[in-house]
């Protein structure tokens, strides 16, 4: 069996593999994505930009196709991978709109006769992707990649080669050269000979944070700039005053998007005790009206979890926190069917040395901790290595931005779900990963910064 097999996470059943890179295959991807950054970095910006609209053209015509794509590869439901799709579009024309003003020469006033910066592409970028968003991962970091003039080799996860070969397939549609997004199917231990190869300039992981220390060490023996989006452990943080009834709702939606299975999911829910009666009651209710279902259905919105290894992981966290003094509120039990499936799964009096408090939980498993105010609220959201991000819920608008500067983390959200969106940076800092995607910086994660100094008549 190779490593890139695929299975159906509704029964278990396989749905075909693709043969594991040879050697040849790999320098020959790697050929080729250099052959293209020299063709594709010269090429006018407009001319990047008009194809990049025309990738998001394509995105949007095949959004039904790639979201039952992704429903069968690893179990989303299929309205959310149409959406994911259509998200990625977006992320293309975002970019396309904007990068003639981000990518801009930056005019610096000095005694010479003209001064200024440019932002450079740096070269074919070696892209590790992970399954739990396939498409969106990849458009996330790759429409500002592209835009800049890099180009990308992607090494996608093992479990979803069909969504591997979706994205290059629409970059095909859409004309984009040869060689400018190109995909290998390379085992984990081939990951340190390409990213010693000279023709790669760069390397984007999105995925754990052990996977992230190997690609960091990797990277830094070989010098080579990277950016990581790592896990992470939200807090949803409830105050006294907030909308119970719209926080509730939020909170549901943030732990089971996707089956539970994202890194900016909500996963520590912090709750002041005025409130926390209330909100555990319609939060309970939430997650307990879930549609459980075969992902294809358009009306299911709890699809199986994408492999039994991660199911099982997560049902271990849940039980061994329960033995620890967790309280099981909803869920929690395998149910007898063939599949990776688990259900919404709900616990409080969380505390720390749980699995559910002090891990990722990365599945529909939600840990609830009650704390006296605001200030422990913070105290103990920052109680953690993870700093992904944050969501703030309060009736006190100022109290929630005061609150935004002290917690930790790249993004925290008021009053709002913590999501990726392609106007402003995304990342995390701490075990969470280093760099920035999307919005300028995003743009120029990927560049060279070049000062550029004339003197003369």
């Amino acid at each position: 069996m190779t490593e890139f097999c695929s299975f159906d996470p509704r029964d278990g059943s396989p749905r075909g593999e693709r043969p594991d890179a040879t050697a040849d295959d790999i320098a020959a991807a790697l050929d080729v994505t250099h052959r293209g950054f020299h063709q594709w970095s010269r090429a006018p910006l407009t001319t990047r930009c008009e194809a990049l609209t025309r990738v998001a053209d394509a995105l949007e015509k095949r959004a039904d196709a790639l979201g039952t794509l992704m429903a069968e590869e690893m179990g989303k439901p299929v309205t959310q991978g149409v959406a994911e799709a259509k998200k990625c579009a977006w992320a293309c024309r975002h970019a396309a709109a904007h990068a003639a003003s981000w990518l801009a020469p930056e005019a610096v006033p000095t005694e010479a006769r003209t001064s200024y910066v440019r932002h450079e592409p740096l070269g074919p970028v070696l892209a590790i992707m992970p399954w739990n968003f396939p498409l969106w991962q990849l458009f996330r970091f790759g429409a500002s990649a592209l835009a800049a003039g890099n180009t990308v080799l992607l090494k996608h996860a093992p479990i979803v080669p069909g969504c591997a070969e979706a994205i290059v397939s629409v970059c095909d549609e859409a004309g984009l050269p040869e060689g400018v997004v190109v995909n290998v199917f390379a085992r984990v231990d081939q990951l340190e000979a390409i990213v010693a190869d000279p023709r790669v300039a760069g390397v984007t992981l999105t995925g754990s944070t052990r996977a992230g220390r190997s690609v960091a060490a990797l990277a830094g023996r070989h010098l080579k700039p990277s950016v990581l989006e790592l896990g992470g452990s939200d807090p949803f943080i409830v105050l006294a005053g907030a909308d119970l009834d719209r926080a509730a709702a939020t909170a549901a939606t943030a732990r089971l998007q996707n089956n539970g299975q994202s890194c900016i999911a909500a996963k520590r829910f912090i709750v002041a005790a005025e409130v926390a009666d209330g909100f555990i009651e319609r939060f309970r209710a939430k997650l307990a009206a879930a549609v459980v279902g075969d992902p294809c259905d358009a009306a299911t919105t709890l699809g199986p979890m994408a492999r039994r290894d991660l199911r099982d992981e997560l049902h271990a966290q849940v039980t061994a926190s329960v033995a620890r003094g967790a309280k099981l509120v909803l869920g929690g039990e395998v149910p007898p069917r063939e599949g990776f499936w688990y259900p919404a799964t709900l616990l409080t009096e969380a505390a720390p040395g749980m699995p559910v408090w002090d891990e990722e939980t990365f599945g529909p498993a939600a840990a609830v901790r009650v704390v006296r105010d605001a200030a422990e609220a913070v105290a103990v959201a920052n109680a953690s290595p993870y700093a992904l991000g944050a969501s703030v819920w309060t009736g006190d608008r100022d109290e929630g931005e005061r609150l935004a500067g002290e917690l930790r983390g790249g993004a925290v959200f008021v009053n709002a779900m913590v999501k990726s969106d392609p106007r402003v940076p995304f990342g995390g800092n701490g075990v969470s990963g280093w760099g920035r995607e999307l919005g300028r910086e995003g743009m120029r994660a990927f560049t060279a910064t070049k000062s550029v100094w004339v003197e003369g008549p």
